[in-house]
């Protein structure tokens, strides 16, 4: 299952620009969809990372997209890959 973590470059403050950033690593096969969300909706422009591996075929990889975190906002990471039964939304907390 893969470990996914959420968090932004720098501390979350409203109405200053950021980097949201999604990591997952510890998943096999490397076949696997992130979107970075807000309010549901995919963030346009956002970068992916090559996909990588560890020693034991374990595949890791990064979305980072630019954004600037407003009042009444959710953000999240969206995660599809076949160890999990559906896909799975990580929320980002300031």
């Amino acid at each position: 299952m893969p470990k996914v973590q959420i968090y932004s470059r720098n501390v979350g403050e409203l109405g200053k620009p950021n980097t949201l950033i999604c990591h997952v690593s510890g998943f096999h096969p490397p076949n696997i969809k992130l979107q970075l969300l807000k309010n549901e909706v995919e963030i346009e422009g956002a970068q992916q990372s090559d996909l990588a591996f560890h020693q034991g075929w374990h595949f890791h990889l990064t979305k980072s997209v630019a954004f600037t975190p407003k009042e009444g906002e959710h953000y999240s990471c969206k995660v599809e890959h076949s160890t999990l039964r559906e896909a799975t939304r990580f929320t980002w907390s300031e």
